[in-house]
């Protein structure tokens, strides 16, 4: 991967990952037409083109847009910003953290554009310690707060909120929690074990207190997912939570405790794999419950992107996140790229949701720090740091050919799908058509787009995955 970021500068690339015609009329004509480009070999990672239109004939694919046609609200692509992410980004020097949370955060020339950030509340498996804001001695509780203490968040990943809300004033914030404090837990133990229903209430204090200091910091939370992978209690830290426990947590506590405090931040709830569509489901089938909750929120390493649609037909007035996916190290960059782009950038929006986050923005070179007894020690950041070196990996740029075009408030339009060739099409608050396309055939494929009196036409190598802005 490049030292500096150069890939994202104006450059002419004949005939790297686009075939093209010369001395084609349409190009004139088209000139404010742009395409961005990366390619599975690398030969090409997220790199504007020129001179890439070619005639529009007959035996084209045709990618047909309706822009009368509209579907969800996007709210953003981004990263979560774990703690150690925060902590890599802090140690960096001034010059050279300014420099990258630019470059992330941005909207301008070199800059792609992140418009959405998922945090932890209290630690992840992605945090050098283990830690929640309300740590007691063993046989103390607080459950009206008062010992509550945003703590160990105050050293790095608040001074690096802070810092890209200079940046990115408007960006929206996601908050999830990977465990209670241990002594609202049936176990006593960062990892696993259930929430006692005894501190359902003082639980539910907890996530408005940390809403209102986070506040108190400069910080919004827009939304907060009730628990991480609520059926996953292998991870450090960790909790079941089943889908009859978590109604009852939103409905009679959580859902109750915010609007007494007059708290707007959106609950979400599930925030697991799509394989079990049936857990939101069963949440928002009460509508004692569902009047609190704004949707349900998907991770993929189990299940199939088609999946979060059913939750949608269940509930077409809730909304869909996908707030999660992983790129294992050492990060094979072609199949990484492939997958990512055709499941999630591509899918995800198809099946209706709202955000698409990659898991952690950033990690050193050896995939530190993680939590013991069930961190990630293979989780590759979208960027890996080793003091103010920055390399740029897989997940960098799957999210950049959404982030920087498709910014906050574009609408998702329709457009036909067609062999080989996944697509998801969009209008900008500015009224651009933004496409992203991929050819997942094994050959060379010649696409026309037409979204009425926009139209372009290109060659795709096999592979390529392409956003065209037109």
């Amino acid at each position: 991967m490049h030292k500096k970021n150069t890939s994202l500068k104006k450059i002419t690339l004949p005939l790297l990952g686009l075939a093209m015609l010369a001395g084609c009329g349409s190009a004139e004509k088209k000139n404010d037409t742009e395409l961005w480009l990366t390619m599975p070999d690398k030969s090409v990672v997220f790199q504007k083109q020129e001179n890439f239109l070619i005639n529009q004939s007959e035996n084209q694919n045709v990618i047909t847009i309706d822009t009368s046609k509209t579907y969800q609200e996007m709210d953003g692509f981004g990263y979560t910003l774990t703690g150690g992410s925060a902590k890599h980004i802090s140690n960096m020097s001034e010059p050279e953290k300014g420099k990258l949370l630019q470059e992330l955060y941005g909207t301008g020339e070199g800059s792609i554009g992140v418009s959405y950030i998922r945090i932890s509340v209290g630690a992840s498996d992605l945090d050098e310690k283990l830690f929640s804001y309300n740590d007691l001695p063993e046989g103390e509780t607080d459950v009206n707060m008062e010992k509550f203490d945003l703590g160990y968040d105050k050293q790095y990943l608040i001074p690096v909120l802070q810092q890209i809300l200079k940046i990115s004033p408007d960006i929206k914030i996601l908050g999830s929690p990977w465990s209670p404090p241990v002594w609202m837990k049936d176990n006593g133990d960062t990892r696993g074990g259930s929430l006692k229903p005894e501190f359902y209430t003082a639980y539910a204090k907890y996530f408005v207190k940390y809403i209102q200091e986070m506040k108190a910091n400069g910080i919004t939370i827009d939304a907060v997912t009730v628990q991480n992978e609520p059926l996953h209690p292998g991870n450090n830290p960790s909790l079941l939570m089943l889908p009859e426990a978590q109604k009852e947590f939103v409905r009679d506590h959580l859902g109750p405790e915010f609007e007494k405090n007059g708290i707007k931040t959106k609950i979400i709830v599930y925030d697991h794999n799509a394989d079990r569509p049936d857990y939101p489901i069963t949440i928002l089938d009460d509508p004692e419950a569902a009047k609190y909750i704004d949707g349900s929120a998907f991770h993929l390493y189990g299940g199939t992107i088609d999946a979060v649609s059913k939750v949608h037909d269940a509930h077409p007035n809730k909304n869909l996140y996908f707030t999660e996916q992983w790129v294992g190290a050492p990060g094979d960059f072609a199949k990484e790229l492939n997958w990512h782009v055709e499941n999630l950038i591509i899918g995800a929006p198809r099946n209706w949701c709202k955000t698409v986050l990659e898991w952690n923005l950033a990690a050193d070179e050896n995939q530190q720090p993680h939590t013991d007894r069930g961190g990630c020690d293979r989780c590759l950041g979208a960027v890996t740091i080793a003091g103010d070196k920055v390399t740029r990996e897989p997940a960098y740029y799957i999210i950049a050919h959404a982030s920087k075009f498709v910014r906050p408030g574009s609408v998702r339009i329709d457009s036909n799908l067609i062999d080989g060739l996944p697509n998801v099409a969009y209008k900008t608050p500015e009224g651009k058509v933004v496409v992203i396309v991929q050819n997942t055939s094994g050959e060379d494929k010649t696409v026309a787009v037409n979204a009425g009196a926009k139209n372009a036409a290109v060659m795709l190598k096999a592979g390529a995955v392409a956003t065209l802005v037109l």
